[in-house]
């Protein structure tokens, strides 16, 4: 093994990513050296691409991004007491906490204030090879192809969001048919709802959502009313649960609009700025509010390969495979909203 690696990495504080030739990371005696084979690229990462406020605000620069993986392990260090072993199939959980914390001592991983994110400011995953804490890695079962393992981080997301409210026998209404968006449908059909409403102004994404998720019915909001959808699924009110997965004022609107009294609304999608919210028809309409961030360590993990076990194909989500030297093509694809999920693969050489 040679002394350095192709990656991609923000090295300079503007526009786009570059594909550099780095040093490959030293783990520590409490890491793994995962040699990565598929990454897939997320939301964060097209902020970062685009080097908005948020990115600037967060990621120092260089950076190597990244932190939707797979692959296996080449190394692992001394002190690692976990049953981890060369040649394994794994992911890892991409926000790295420390141990130590008030949150962490008490058994809430995913609350740690002093979370790191791995690609974000923590040297990251398009890589050929990325060091994790042995404690974040997750094994891969051996029917969970690397393409899936990459994509396992956002499907957390999905879950986790999902997990906030009893959604057996309910009416759910989730905005936002991007991947996670499209995934937490998935789910949601999966846990047993009576319906799933999945909005979006995208007809690729609502298109690409029947495949993911069959049997959710579809709705353009620029074509049709939500409140017209209402009563030809047989609900006499509204949607006892909703996941607004968009960060969209208008899509958190017609949660609120069309909820039951004392209805449960999970937020994953973050606004780009501070929004006014009428507050007045939350509190009368007695509604419960959950913020949801990353995923639940480990219990998100367990349920979500628990769910690909129990039939949950995530395959169709995934529309385009490429070659790493080809990522401004993925990057491209992604911001033009023509796609599920983008993956690269890092398994072979350029």
């Amino acid at each position: 093994m040679t002394d350095t690696m192709k990656a991609l990495a923000k090295m300079k504080p503007a526009e786009g990513l570059e594909l550099i030739d780095a040093p490959i990371p030293q783990a520590g005696p409490e890491d793994v050296l995962i040699k990565v084979h598929k990454t897939a690229v997320c939301g964060t990462d097209i902020h970062i691409w685009n080097w908005d406020e948020w990115s600037q605000k967060n990621v120092p620069v260089p950076m190597i991004t990244g932190h939707e993986f797979s692959g296996e392990i080449v190394f692992v260090g001394k002190d690692v007491d976990r049953p981890l072993k060369i040649g394994q199939r794994v992911s890892a959980e991409g926000h790295v906490i420390d141990l130590n914390s008030e949150a962490a001592r008490a058994g809430h991983f995913h609350l740690d204030p002093a979370t790191r994110g791995i690609g974000v400011n923590r040297q990251g995953a398009f890589a050929e090879f990325v060091v994790a804490p042995a404690f974040n890695v997750i094994e891969l079962p051996d029917d969970v192809p690397y393409a899936i393992g990459s994509i396992l981080d956002p499907f957390g997301n999905a879950v986790h969001t999902a997990q906030q409210f009893d959604l057996l026998g309910e009416d759910v209404l989730v905005t936002g048919a991007g991947p996670i968006g499209i995934m937490a449908a998935a789910v949601a059909r999966h846990a047993g709802a009576r319906t799933v409403v999945l909005t979006d102004i995208n007809d690729f994404r609502l298109e690409l959502a029947q495949k993911v998720a069959p049997g959710v019915r579809t709705v353009n909001t620029l074509n049709e009313d939500l409140h017209d959808v209402i009563p030809e699924l047989g609900m006499k009110v509204g949607f006892d649960v909703a996941l607004e997965m968009s960060g969209s004022p208008i899509a958190f609107k017609q949660c609120v609009d069309t909820l039951i009294m004392g209805g449960g609304l999970a937020l994953l999608g973050i606004p780009s700025k501070p929004m006014e919210t009428d507050w007045g028809a939350i509190i009368l309409k007695a509604l419960t509010i959950k913020g949801v961030y990353g995923r639940e360590m480990f219990t998100t993990w367990r349920k979500m390969l628990g769910l690909l076990k129990a039939g949950l194909d995530l395959e169709p989500l995934i529309t385009h495979q490429l070659n790493y030297a080809d990522y401004r093509e993925g990057f491209e694809v992604m911001k033009s909203g023509k796609s599920g999920k983008v993956v690269l693969d890092w398994s072979k050489a350029a």
